[in-house]
């Protein structure tokens, strides 16, 4: 009998207990891109699915699979693919599982790039509607016959809105619609969409699973929940090759992986492996410091309003107590009119202007002027981002000094 294991202990043994090779704890880091068979019967089958092993590495790598393997088990998920970013996980999976006859129903609030890849779906031919996702019955309202697919994320960046991702989820279930949830700004520890019914699952992770800002990647894990046997765009040559539960991902890593290329390089899978390692550890302090910080700006003069579903006055507060472990380590604000928001990030030292989520270290962004410059003020405030809004993305950093760095900012 198998012995259910914490969220840390899981992480931290799962190479081990996988017998790497000469006793490692870590998987160690295969840097060949191509692999060698004394009967070629091996590599036929591996090229037709009828048997694991490598052939090239752009769809497979042994340090890159024992990541996949970890990422299912934090998402207690069925399988995983490791893309070498969090966009091309998403890029993968609407080429691979969507055609150009199809409806998607898409949060309007998503992630900057998201909007945009989505956006040049459309300009290329696909059906995609844009709907505030916090209400189920926008989602319902926009669902057609041809609709084949629902993406939304936990929680928005950078406004914070949070989805209805119970009640999309029941939605889809009954419609038969597959439902794909980005959890990258919540992360497999503070929550698991396989709960709110979600096929696949979308993480960069870049962010916090990655958590240390020196490698990229992204990964989509299928949930086991949805039915791929009745999905209408499986390949017939998969559908006669491998088990019904693995249609999906196997459509994606051929035709998403393989064909498009965001292949995950080794080192990276490694980087990230070794980082996932004390992902609670760092949420935890994250989240704590987020907390406390939200509660320092919400009583400031100098700030109009603090997004974070922490505070009581957040407009998905109930939803986000009762879905998320804890409330995240993202956060933005609005400063005062009188405030030059470009000035005021100058004026911080501790805190870091990057563009990046996710981190270690505490970092600072101004949204409108640059990672929804492209998006116009018009749509920015479709979304809910004032033109004076700072994202941030909170760190594991001593808390008493990261109050100091904005207070000297805010006062100074």
């Amino acid at each position: 009998m198998t012995t259910k294991r914490g969220f840390t202990t899981t992480l931290l043994h799962a190479d081990r207990l996988g017998k790497p090779e000469h006793g490692s704890l870590h998987k160690p880091i295969h840097t060949s891109v191509t692999y060698g068979h004394e009967d070629v019967q091996d590599l036929v089958d591996i090229f037709q699915n009828k048997k694991k092993g490598y052939a090239y590495s752009r769809q497979g790598n042994p340090t890159v699979t024992a990541l996949e393997y970890k990422v299912t088990q934090m998402e207690k998920g069925l399988s995983s693919i490791a893309f070498s970013t969090g966009m091309a996980a998403i890029s993968a999976t609407i080429m691979a599982l969507i055609k150009h006859t199809d409806h998607i129903v898409a949060s309007s609030f998503l992630f900057g790039n998201s909007r945009s890849i989505f956006q040049t779906y459309i300009d290329l031919g696909l059906d995609i509607t844009f709907v505030d996702a916090t209400d189920v019955e926008n989602v319902r309202a926009e669902i057609k016959e041809n609709t084949k697919l629902v993406f939304v994320e936990t929680i928005a960046n950078p406004a914070t809105q949070i989805a209805d991702l119970e009640g999309i989820g029941t939605l889809c279930s009954e419609k038969g619609i597959l439902y794909v949830v980005d959890n990258t700004m919540t992360s497999p520890y503070l929550f698991n969409p396989i709960d709110v019914k979600a096929g696949l699952v979308i993480n960069s992770l870049t962010k916090y699973i990655g958590g240390h800002g020196n490698a990229l990647g992204g990964s989509v894990t299928d949930t086991g929940l949805f039915n791929w046997s009745i999905y209408p765009n499986i390949s017939p040559v998969f559908k006669a090759q491998v088990k019904p539960e693995t249609l999906g991902l196997t459509q994606i890593r051929k035709r998403g992986l393989r064909d498009a290329g965001g292949t995950l390089s080794p080192e990276a899978a490694h980087s990230i492996s070794v980082g996932s390692e004390t992902l609670a550890l760092r949420l935890e302090r994250a989240c704590n410091n987020a907390f406390a910080l939200a509660t320092y700006f919400e009583s400031h003069p100098k700030i109009k309003k603090v997004f974070y579903p922490g505070l009581e006055n957040h407009p998905q507060h109930e939803r986000a107590g009762k879905l998320f472990a804890k409330f995240g380590g993202l956060m933005s604000i609005e400063l005062d009119d009188s405030i030059d928001c470009l000035a005021f990030l100058n004026k911080l030292q501790l805190v870091v202007k990057s563009s990046n989520l996710g981190d270690t270290r505490t970092l600072a962004i101004p949204v409108a002027q640059t990672i929804f410059f492209e998006l116009g003020a018009e749509r920015r405030a479709e979304m809910g981002i004032p033109e004076s809004m700072i994202r941030l993305s909170v760190g594991i950093e001593d808390l008493d000094d990261l109050v100091e760095d904005f207070k000297a900012a805010l006062e100074g």
